[in-house]
């Protein structure tokens, strides 16, 4: 074990967010975990061992089925927090079985190989007609004008949040994840706090619509799952829409735009992409493992375990770097090339386990949709300005993507 003050890993610095790869190799060489005293956590690079902690039991996304604040060490929450975290720890990606079992098994029945398939035609018409306005004005923000719009729509359609109501829905979430990052400022938790209030009142209304009113949607079938018996409570199906809506384009928006910055840079790799456009699917794989769109993934230690003969007691926070999992040369051949034909590429996007991300299928679908639509329609697309990246470290992404026809 390393310790990570002598390292290049500073998730602050804006040279290290901007290419955190060659932090991730001293890491990676340096051994198989790294205690980080400023954020308290034992930091994982390896593939191996990223792959099978997320898999095993003795971790966990919450350790509150088992513990309280104090028995486990951890101060409680500041109380001006609450509607942050009362939202976010009523959501499946932060719950233990049995309540995480409960709720991914009736938001799994809208995720459905079937259900996804169907909405295929509806994704790649709207990628169409988003890629279509952008080719008619010659350019544009390949990220406020494609990337986003597209599996926002998507998603609160399939939730059945009026389109009138969409536009509110990023600066939300936006706001909600800035949570997400490392040691987040007062002002960034009150921001989230502000839109978990608001973003929860919304949904409460929307909800009590949707009980007299019942749609096609997901929230509709939700309720009537709750009515046939398989209960929720209100405040988990307000989490539930309100990961689902967060999860849901986050991740798709940038990975669209990391992945078309990554395409500008290997002009090589773009030209092959743009000569056969049978290579979406992989290249989709393969942007997604080149330049991750979450780089960082947290779990509680819940009992002891060992990595590498240091033993990392309960109560100890872990962060499995998937952004250094995906690079790592034990697993991929020269990991920082970017190779759109790659075929063994068992990336961990998406995470695995039981919190293996449920819309990773309908995320791949709206990936190749608009990467279709802008090699179909703007096959001159060019970059107008290098990009600015986004200051978070754990979610990664680019402020805008400038782009001419």
């Amino acid at each position: 074990m390393a310790a990570v003050s002598d390292l290049a890993f500073d998730p602050w610095d804006q040279a290290f967010v901007a290419d955190p790869y060659p932090a991730y190799a001293e890491l990676r060489e340096r051994g198989r975990v790294h205690y980080f005293e400023p954020t308290n956590q034992w930091l994982v690079p390896h593939h191996a061992d990223v792959s099978a902690l997320l898999r095993d039991r003795r971790l966990g996304r919450t350790y509150q089925h088992r513990f309280t604040h104090e028995e486990f060490g951890r101060t409680v929450p500041p109380p001006e927090q609450e509607p942050f975290h009362t939202l976010n720890d009523h959501g499946m990606l932060d719950l233990e079985p049995p309540d995480h079992t409960r709720i991914r098994r009736l938001v799994s029945k809208a995720f459905t190989p079937r259900t996804v398939e169907r909405l295929k035609p509806y994704v790649h018409a709207l990628a169409d007609e988003l890629v279509g306005a952008l080719v008619a004005a010659g350019g544009g923000d390949l990220l406020a004008d494609v990337a986003e719009p597209l599996p926002v729509a998507v998603i609160a359609e399939m939730l059945g949040i009026p389109e009138s109501d969409r536009a509110r829905l990023r600066p939300w979430s936006a706001d909600i994840c800035g949570m997400y990052e490392l040691n987040p400022s007062e002002e960034t938790a009150a921001r989230a706090v502000r839109a978990s209030v608001e973003f929860s009142e919304y949904l409460r209304e929307l909800i009590a619509h949707r009980r007299e009113e019942p749609g096609e949607d997901l929230i509709s079938g939700l309720i009537a799952a709750h009515d046939e018996g398989d209960r929720l409570t209100e405040q988990e199906m307000i989490s539930t829409a309100v990961l689902l809506l967060n999860a849901g384009h986050e991740a798709t928006v940038n990975a669209t735009v990391n992945g078309w910055w990554a395409l500008f840079r290997n002009p090589d790799q773009l030209a092959a992409l743009r000569a056969d456009r049978s290579l979406v699917p992989s290249a989709v794989e393969e942007l997604m493992r080149y330049d991750t769109p979450l780089q960082l993934f947290e779990r509680w230690v819940l009992d002891e375990i060992e990595i590498d003969g240091t033993t990392i007691p309960r109560g100890a926070e872990i962060a499995l770097l998937f952004g250094s999992a995906n690079h790592d040369p034990a697993v991929f051949a020269a990991p920082d090339r970017l190779d759109l034909t790659r075929a063994d590429n068992p990336h961990i996007s998406f995470s695995a386990g039981i919190h293996y991300c449920i819309g990773a299928p309908l995320a791949r679908i709206e990936l190749a949709a608009s990467m279709t639509a802008l090699l179909k329609q703007a096959p001159t697309l060019t970059l107008a300005q290098p990009p600015e990246q986004k200051p978070n470290f754990v979610i990664r992404g680019l402020k805008a993507l400038p782009v001419t026809i």
